[in-house]
C-alpha cells in the first residue's frame, strides 16, 4: 500500500507533545492537571478503543461520512471489535514513522457484518492525513470490518478522479484525537507473520495486538466561561 514515490522529503513531520520544564532558578508555579482533549464537535462521535498497549480515542465522522462512520459503530455498539486485534504494521521502507496499522475481525464469521457501500473522500470532503481512520477494502462496496490508522499524511489513499483505473482511493471516517503514541508503537512492532495477500507480505504482526474493547466514550459537556 506505502509507496515510495509518494514520501516527498520533508513533508512530513512529528509534533512532540509539550513538555514542562523547570529551574532552580525558576520560582515554583501551579501546573494545570493534565486534560483529554475537547468534547467532540456536533455530528461526531467519540470512541476509546482499549488495546493492551493503551487506549486510542477516535472521532467518527459521523455528519460527513454517515454510511462508513455508522459502520462502525455498530461494530461498537454490538461489541464485534472487543477481542479482534491489531494485526498489520506496513511501514515505509527505511522508515518507523511513516506508514499505518490496520485491525479488525478479519472477516471472523461469527462477527464480521455485510459490506456497505463507498463513500469516496470526494463526497465526505475528508483526507487521509496524520491520525486519520479509514476502511480497508478490496473492490469499491466490499469494506466490512477491518480499518486502518494513518501515521503521517497519505494524500495518496484519497480519491483521485483523474487517475486510471480504481482511482476511488478509500473512505476516510474519522481520526485520533489522544493515543498516537500508541498507534506508533504498534507500527513499530515485529511483522513475522504469514500474509494470507502477497500484498500484505512483510507486514503482519506476530503477536497482532489484541483490542480488548471499543466503546462509545462518557459525554462531557463542554466548559463555560464563568
Amino acid at each position: 500500500m506505502i509507496k515510495r514515490r509518494d514520501l516527498i522529503a520533508g513533508a512530513l513531520s512529528l509534533t512532540a507533545a509539550p513538555t514542562l520544564a523547570q529551574t532552580a532558578a525558576t520560582a515554583p508555579t501551579a501546573v494545570a492537571p493534565p486534560v483529554g482533549p475537547p468534547p467532540p464537535a456536533p455530528g461526531v462521535v467519540r470512541v476509546n478503543l482499549d488495546t493492551s498497549l493503551g487506549r486510542i480515542v477516535i472521532d467518527l465522522e459521523l455528519a460527513k461520512a454517515p454510511i462508513t462512520a455508522g459502520n462502525f459503530l455498530r461494530y461498537v455498539d454490538q461489541k464485534r471489535y472487543d477481542g479482534a486485534h491489531f494485526f498489520r504494521a506496513s511501514r515505509a521502507p527505511n522508515s518507523v514513522d511513516y506508514g499505518l496499522i490496520q485491525g479488525g475481525v478479519q472477516n471472523d464469521p461469527a462477527k464480521v457484518l455485510k459490506p456497505i457501500p463507498h463513500e469516496p473522500t470526494t463526497k465526505t470532503g475528508l483526507k487521509h492525513t496524520d491520525g486519520t481512520l479509514s476502511i480497508g477494502r478490496n473492490a469499491p462496496g466490499t469494506a466490512t470490518s477491518d480499518f486502518f490508522i494513518c501515521v503521517g499524511d497519505a494524500p495518496y489513499l484519497d480519491a483521485d478522479p483523474a487517475a486510471p483505473g480504481d482511482n476511488l482511493g478509500f473512505a476516510a471516517f474519522g481520526h485520533v484525537v489522544e493515543g498516537m503514541d500508541v498507534v506508533r508503537k504498534i507500527l513499530v512492532l515485529p511483522t513475522p507473520g504469514k500474509a494470507i495477500n502477497p500484498v500484505m507480505k512483510g507486514q503482519i504482526l506476530d503477536p497482532p495486538v489484541p483490542i480488548l474493547r471499543a466503546r462509545r466514550a462518557p459525554v462531557v459537556a463542554a466548559a463555560t466561561a464563568p
